[in-house]
């Protein structure tokens, strides 16, 4: 499978400024690809291919007074931005006609240099390399310096830069990696485990196990809306108003870069320890529209339940995710009685069959462990292979084992 394996940049003020270069002519090109198309369906003519707008937007465009510019950044940057163009409506039409999986995809719309997002991709062809002393050089902007904080596995045929909305730089790498070299990193074992996702604390696991829920928005609402304040009062095209942006912008990402972390390290510990793993198929968006919206946000179990998935794939493991409407809190895990609905404030309750007293969330994870079959299945069956795209796996994030995590 594959991995995006992303390392911090420090490119300098030149440097910045050949990168915002970049960004620009990548977002121009594109938006001009899109523009083309929708021309033609206003005209009601076919759809110019990706060779007759290679040559359009690109190579004649450089020969003219207004898109001479194009020449001053790599031209593979270039060609990558048209790519992406093209495969954002291939994904369109091919969500139009059902043919492509999860939710309707909307008509590509033009990119804005307001974007939170900005980035730019080099392929073999742009030459870019890694230097001797650990800079990575790319066309046209120079060495950059970057933070190493392991070792790539393979060498990468591609890397993408990006700037998030909190104005830091990224060099993305996407790795094929080895399946036996997983394999032997983590070595199989014959526990199961059943988990309950909650709000009060995080998860609560079939063994009993309880791990506190960190809120990490709870823990910073108080400095967010500080500086969201700050920002709604400043003066809209201000210099001022942008550095409150970008105060604002680095206040959210620290939440989602622990948020993150948080969510890696558990779910590596949990696939090493685990031979089969059960959770519950939540509904995350109809959460989102109670009254809890703002927690079942923090707690952000659907990323949770993503990186359980591509790692139980990597790693050999088994994950299960059962039917959001079994009664998993109704029934009692020693005898098999359903004893009705609770309301969510009672955590403790004696069954009325058997007079076993059950915590609510353990007794929930000891129901999704056996109606996923762990509880009796050997567990070890292999997991069917699947399209999956390539995970971001934050550098440096703290995965169990933590012997050689270069490895």
């Amino acid at each position: 499978m594959q991995l995006r394996y992303s390392f911090r940049l420090y490119p300098d003020t030149g440097q910045q400024t050949a990168l915002a270069k970049a960004f620009g002519c990548a977002r121009v090109v594109f938006n001009d690809a899109v523009r083309a198309r929708e021309d033609a369906r206003k005209a009601e003519q076919p759809f110019p291919t990706a060779g007759d707008l290679s040559k359009k937007l690109i190579t004649q465009a450089k020969q003219t007074e207004e898109r001479s510019w194009l020449g001053e950044v790599s031209a593979v940057v270039l060609q990558q931005s048209l790519r992406d163009a093209e495969a954002a409506y291939k994904n369109f039409f091919a969500s139009l006609r059902g043919t492509r999986k999860g939710p309707k995809l909307g008509a590509p719309r033009f990119k804005s240099r307001k974007d939170t997002r900005q980035s730019i991709r080099f392929t073999a062809n742009a030459r870019w390399t890694i230097t001797g002393s650990g800079r990575l050089n790319l066309p046209k902007i120079g060495a950059v310096k970057v933070k190493w904080s392991r070792a790539l596995p393979v060498t990468p045929s591609s890397v993408t830069v990006v700037k998030d909305a909190a104005g830091r730089f990224f060099a993305s790498f996407v790795i094929d990696t080895d399946p036996a070299a997983d394999q032997a990193r983590m070595p199989r074992t014959d526990r199961t485990i059943g988990i309950d996702l909650g709000l009060t604390h995080f998860a609560v696991l079939s063994d009993g196990t309880k791990i506190d829920s960190p809120r990490f928005l709870r823990r910073a609402e108080k400095k967010l809306k500080k500086a969201q304040k700050e920002l709604s009062r400043k003066q809209k095209g201000s210099k001022n108003r942008e550095k409150a942006r970008a105060k604002a912008a680095r206040a959210h990402a620290k939440v989602a870069d622990a948020r993150r972390e948080f969510h890696h390290q558990l779910s590596t510990k949990l696939i090493s320890e685990n031979q089969g793993i059960a959770v519950e198929d939540l509904s995350v968006a109809g959460l989102a529209r109670t009254r809890l919206a703002k927690s079942v946000h923090d707690a952000g179990w659907a990323s949770f339940v993503t990186m359980l998935k591509y790692k139980a794939e990597r790693y050999g493991r088994t994950l299960v995710a059962i039917g959001r409407f079994e009664p998993t809190s109704q029934t009692c895990s020693t005898c098999g009685t359903k004893d009705g609905p609770k309301p969510l404030n009672v955590r403790e309750w004696t069954c009325s069959a058997c007079g076993t007293v059950h915590d609510r969330d353990t007794n929930a994870a000891i129901n999704i462990k056996t109606a996923a079959g762990l509880a009796v299945s050997a567990c070890g069956a292999p997991v069917r292979p699947g399209a999956i795209p390539a995970q971001r796996e934050e550098t440096g994030s703290h995965g169990f084992p933590t012997g050689n995590r270069a490895a």
